[in-house]
């Protein structure tokens, strides 16, 4: 690297954590604010706090505004550059646009790194953190309208194409329940039943225990019927799958998902949608680092009238644009029929369909 690309690398990671500390101090402050009733009632010390919910929050909140921190970094240092006249300096030496936008690129494939390992496995236990205290704090102070309850009721679920199972009583804590069947079926006949008056998880054994526990196979002429005091069996779903919790998806690490993914299809959950967008957005998401670092550059390397200041609003616009589509995308799959991956990867392909063109146009 020369010295003009150790000086371009430097004014863009310093400025991107300049803005990125900035701008956590004022989401915090705001928070702050925003919470303080609730957490004078949670009754925590300021420590306390900190670690359970701020540790949680200020990564969680840093990786939603990771791309919009890129793009104002970039947009506000090379305006600043070109009132400078520094670009015009660089591109009248000789050197490509090319080979100018190269530090940038650099930067941005670093930190676009820096993003996906952060997506895949901080992110996650991040929102883990954050969603515990939420639920154990916040969301106990919303009254009627919370919905986070312990004990759910009358579960109906899918094990795999044939066979359905249902439970009429169930608690998340203890990991126990009430009034649990299984139906197997085989050309719209059912084949095999089995209830059970009450059940648990097994940890040590990672098993279900049954207790009170009637088979009944169904021959053609006539049917077998066991009994059982108690039963150790393997089903496809864990305590996780049984927790009626908004914030799963968004506390599982990749490989969990993944697991987590293949379950819900067996079982035919009506969450897959959801699911498949959050695991296509963890590796969507990053790679807008860099269209948005190319779309920056391009913009702001163009000495106008106005300097950095109308390069910042054009920049704010297209970051509210991009985020529009986002959320536009995400109603169309989970809602709708719109693909997953199409969803995620839409704002990408349509931002970067822009990039390239103000990369063509850019000042050379």
């Amino acid at each position: 690297m020369k010295k003009i690309d150790k000086y371009i690398l430097s004014k863009y990671l310093t400025t991107f954590f300049f803005c990125l500390l900035l701008f956590t101090a004022i989401v915090v402050v705001v928070d702050i604010s925003e919470k303080t009733d609730d957490f004078v009632k949670s009754q925590l010390s300021a420590w306390q706090i900190i670690r359970d919910y701020y540790f949680g929050f200020i990564p969680r909140i840093d990786a939603m505004l990771f791309p919009l921190f890129i793009f104002i970094s970039v947009i506000f240092f090379t305006s600043k550059m070109a009132g400078r006249s520094e670009v015009i300096a660089i591109l009248s030496s000789g050197v490509s646009f090319r080979r100018y936008l190269l530090p940038f690129m650099i930067g941005a494939v670093l930190l676009s790194l820096l993003l996906w390992l952060g997506y895949q496995y901080v992110v996650p236990n991040a929102n883990r953190k954050w969603g515990d205290f939420n639920k154990a704090y916040i969301d106990v102070n919303m009254g009627l309208i919370n919905t986070n309850t312990t004990y759910q009721q009358y579960i109906y679920f899918r094990l795999d194409t044939n066979t359905y199972a249902g439970i009429k009583g169930y608690d998340t804590v203890s990991k126990s329940g009430n009034g649990f069947f299984v139906q197997k079926f085989k050309n719209n006949q059912l084949q095999y039943n089995l209830r059970a008056n009450n059940f648990h998880w097994d940890t040590a054994a990672k098993k279900w225990y049954l207790n009170n526990v009637v088979e009944r196979t169904l021959h053609p002429i006539n049917e077998t019927v066991k009994k059982h005091d108690t039963l150790l069996m393997n089903y496809n779903f864990k305590p996780r799958d049984l927790r009626k919790d908004d914030y799963l998806k968004d506390q599982m690490t990749t490989p969990d998902l993944d697991e987590f993914i293949q379950s819900e299809k067996r079982r035919g959950s009506e969450n897959v949608n959801s699911l498949l967008v959050e695991r296509y957005n963890r590796d969507a998401i990053p790679v807008s680092v860099i269209i948005l670092t190319v779309i920056g550059v391009a913009l702001a390397s163009r000495r106008v009238r106005g300097g950095s200041g109308a390069h910042l609003a054009v920049g704010v616009l297209i970051s509210v644009a991009y985020i529009l589509f986002s959320r536009f995308t995400l109603v169309f799959a989970t809602k709708g029929s719109f693909p997953p991956w199409l969803a995620a990867w839409t704002p990408n392909i349509l931002f970067g369909l822009l990039a390239f063109y103000l990369y063509k146009r850019a000042p050379k």
